[in-house]
């Protein structure tokens, strides 16, 4: 979608390199042309970044680590209490 908005910032800035327009019109067509390119420039880098972040999904919650270590610390106490059996 982004590349859309560098179109458009290319046929502003091509439009306004014709002769035959009003300078009022030249510089409205500038300033859609800067307009556009700082939206480009925006979704680009947003692309990049949401492309390189990671799944939110894969994200634990509270709840599972705390079952996680609970159950981390009842096989501790099991290998630990089959060691100690006298031989």
């Amino acid at each position: 979608m982004h590349w859309l908005y560098f179109l458009g910032s290319l046929a502003c800035l091509g439009l306004a390199m014709i002769r035959s327009l009003p300078s009022f019109a030249v510089l409205v067509l500038l300033a859609g042309a800067l307009g556009f390119m700082v939206a480009f420039l925006l979704g680009w880098v947003n692309s990049r970044i949401s492309s390189s972040s990671r799944d939110v999904s894969h994200i634990m919650s509270a709840d599972e680590l705390r079952q996680l270590r609970e159950q981390a610390q009842a096989r501790k106490a099991a290998q630990s209490g089959g060691d100690d059996s006298p031989r």
